[in-house]
């Protein structure tokens, strides 16, 4: 877009105001090719060689993820762990990192088995205390500091502009998993990290119909080429038909988020007070650990996200999951359906999940409907 600068919700919905330059079309078309042909002088002016490099079908989603986040570059990869394990690819054996306790189990588990026999000296804190983190770094070997900020699935919250400081203080990047804030709520690299990963199956998408990650990057540096030729050297492209449904489910990422967000925030404020729930994670509710810290790099809302501890423990919470009739008891998040799930038994032996937690994605339905039926699953799980 040119002339008069929009807002990013309007960048969103209009994708960058791109129109295809020969057909005229307001949607753009899947490039199925594989690879390119090249000049007559075996040169490539095009800029494309191979599709396991690029596509033309990625250009619009990673203009628009790069602009909503207010970073120099954006990559699309074939799901969030492919981009959020680059990350780490790109170091090198007895590198240290920093990473959060509570985080995404998957990229947990992945961190205490394959990247600490390839030989990262991987260290768990407790990242929504800044002070652990600054214990946790060590100037000149660890070289980078990984944020999951809400964090899943207690919604933790960390600092970013301190974390930022930390890390570039010891000569090391800051990474942000910011698929639960989305761009809507926060852009980490406004706060100083270099780099932000996105599970792009959850919000960005918001569909539940493709597996996707992304990374958006701070500066187009080496670093970043490092990132890149990891992601073409491995393979872990997103297909094509994936990313144009990736573009297509951002051009309602904002209200679809608001939406959510203030639905969450409803669901959390009743269910603080209902009788059978022992306590709500939400880092929206001002007696939340983490509700200063989302008040400062969180703006227009505290997500779609809310855990709810369950009174009587993880069989009344796996009882009520079981006799909800709205909410679907499915894994994942970010979708227009709100989903259910007793996350403790998903994570399995080690997890630093309680038992007794519920955790709630909040979709498009109406608030009403979805506090009814948890509630009903609840009562009846009760006086079963």
């Amino acid at each position: 877009m040119t002339g008069k600068k929009v807002a990013a919700a309007s960048l969103a919905a209009q994708a960058m105001g791109w129109i295809d330059p020969v057909t005229k079309a307001v949607v753009p078309p899947i490039h199925m090719a594989s690879t390119y042909q090249r000049d007559e002088d075996n040169g490539y002016r095009s800029g494309r060689i191979y599709a396991r490099a690029d596509n033309p079908t990625f250009d619009q989603a990673e203009a628009t993820l790069a602009a909503l986040e207010g970073g120099a570059k954006a990559m699309v990869f074939s799901s969030g762990m492919s981009a959020a394990t680059a990350c780490f690819l790109a170091l090198a054996p007895g590198d240290h990192v920093v990473v959060p306790k509570v985080m995404y189990w998957s990229l947990r588990n992945w961190l205490a088995t394959f990247a600490t026999q390839w030989g990262l000296a991987v260290e768990f804190v407790d990242a929504a205390s800044t002070d652990a983190i600054a214990a946790a770094v060590q100037p000149g070997k660890t070289k980078l500091v990984w944020l999951e900020t809400p964090a899943n699935p207690t919604w933790a919250v960390s600092d970013i502009a301190a974390a930022a400081q930390i890390a570039h203080a010891a000569g090391a990047l800051l990474a942000v998993d910011s698929t639960v804030a989305t761009p809507v709520l926060t852009r980490p690299i406004e706060h100083g990290a270099d780099i932000v990963m996105h599970s792009a199956t959850k919000y960005l998408n918001g569909h539940s119909d493709i597996i996707a990650g992304a990374l958006v990057g701070a500066r187009e540096d080496a670093h970043w080429a490092k990132l890149r030729a990891i992601r073409a050297q491995l393979g872990t492209i997103l297909g094509q038909t994936e990313a144009w449904l990736l573009m297509r489910g951002m051009r309602t990422l904002f209200p679809r988020v608001q939406w959510a967000c203030r639905s969450a925030e409803a669901l959390a404020q009743k269910f603080a007070a209902h009788p059978m729930i022992e306590q709500v994670l939400y880092p929206g509710l001002p007696s939340f650990a983490g509700h200063e810290a989302a008040r400062k790099q969180m703006s227009g809302g505290f997500g779609g996200m809310l855990s709810v501890r369950v009174k009587g423990g993880e069989g009344l919470a796996i009882a009520a999951a079981a006799r909800v009739e709205l909410w679907k008891r499915a894994t994942s998040l970010g979708g227009v359906e709100s989903l259910i799930e007793h996350r403790a038994s998903i994570e399995g032996p080690g997890t630093p999940c309680p038992p007794d937690l519920l955790r709630l994605s909040v979709g498009v339905e109406d608030s009403g409907d979805l506090y009814d039926d948890l509630d009903q699953a609840l009562r009846r799980a009760h006086n079963s």
